[in-house]
């Protein structure tokens, strides 16, 4: 700090030089001045310590502001504009006015931008909710007559609206997922199987197994946010299985306690390149563009719920090997540790 203040001094330590330099002239080239050179040179020195403890003490005094100002920078907080260090100077008290400024429009741009958001957020599950009811109107026609093969057809279509309406629900309800969760027992065989018999006319249609191994285990988690990872996993599944394959999902149980369940396709798999990209959101990866019905959110959306809700989400796959995505479960959740 200290060069950056000689640097921008240097006019005024430039200004001070020229003008003793041209005091010595001076009194060189005045005849009637008579000092010997031993007392030129003892009075420069004597001007220069001068200068060099006038900059020490005025560095010491000029950089108080800046120095609190970059601690503040460093360790920011919500009240940073209450906390300002105090002026000694106008332009110190000018550059306070205009961070405390700049501090309340940005907060008057963020609240404005959050109702905005708020609203559009309702407005969008009103909409969902609104769609909802023709489309129960439609699946109970479906289940009335089951004996036609057009509304079989039909059942498969509707089930892609039906989860994709679903998804936009639980996309609007997203950032209040901590209000909205509940901790209970669940058998985690028993939720996704609950999943399967949702994409049951899926399955059906592309003629797709799903079988399940392993002992059922109970985990502590909420169901329907749990369910909704689950359901992810399981539409990218179908989505991108062969027809006529084998879905399994693998419940184990770790020798510390960890409960893992593993939802293995045999689809195309996932390049290497790929798989470090596949919970971004947006991101479709190659079977994604050659399938054309990638919407990137899927995995993104799994991963996010996963993350809030304690559960460790992860992947393993290569290209024609199919792909296997694993949650595991925590001995203990972290909201239980919160909430005790």
């Amino acid at each position: 700090m200290l060069l950056r203040y000689l640097y921008d001094r240097k006019s005024w330590i430039a200004f001070y030089l020229l003008s003793l330099l041209f005091m010595d002239l001076l009194i060189w080239l005045d005849n009637g001045i008579a000092i010997q050179a031993v007392s030129m040179l003892y009075m420069n020195g004597l001007l220069m310590l001068a200068l060099l403890a006038f900059l020490g003490w005025r560095f010491q005094k000029e950089t108080v502001y800046a120095r609190a100002l970059a601690s503040t920078a460093e360790q920011i907080e919500e009240d940073w504009s209450e906390t300002l260090p105090p002026a000694y100077f106008y332009h110190e008290e000018a550059a306070n006015q205009l961070l405390r400024a700049a501090g309340h429009w940005y907060s008057d741009k963020l609240s404005a931008s959050y109702a905005a958001h708020t609203v559009e957020q309702d407005d969008t599950a009103a909409w969902v909710h609104e769609v909802k009811a023709p489309l129960t109107a439609m699946k109970l026609t479906i289940d009335a007559d089951r004996s036609s093969q057009a509304l079989r057809k039909i059942e498969s279509e509707w089930l892609r609206i039906h989860l994709l309406i679903d998804q936009q629900l639980y996309i609007s309800r997203l950032p209040s997922l901590e209000a909205d969760y509940v901790l209970e027992q669940a058998g985690i065989q028993q939720l996704a199987a609950l999943e399967v018999r949702e994409l049951a006319s899926w399955c059906v249609e592309k003629n797709i197994a799903v079988l399940f191994d392993g002992e059922e285990a109970i985990v502590r988690t909420d169901r329907k946010w749990c369910r909704f990872v689950i359901r992810q996993l399981l539409t990218n599944a179908v989505k991108y299985s062969p027809k006529g394959s084998t879905i399994l999902l693998l419940t184990t149980v770790a020798p510390e306690g960890h409960v893992r369940i593993t939802i293995k396709d045999e689809g195309p798999g996932i390049a290497a390149h790929d798989l470090p990209r596949i919970f971004d959101k947006g991101f479709t990866g190659g079977n994604g563009r050659l399938q054309n019905a990638a919407t990137g959110l899927g995995l993104y959306l799994a991963r996010t719920v996963a993350l809030k809700i304690g559960v460790d989400l992860t992947v393993q796959s290569g290209l024609h090997a199919g792909t296997a995505m694993e949650m595991t479960f925590p001995i203990s959740n972290a909201f239980e540790a919160i909430r005790a």
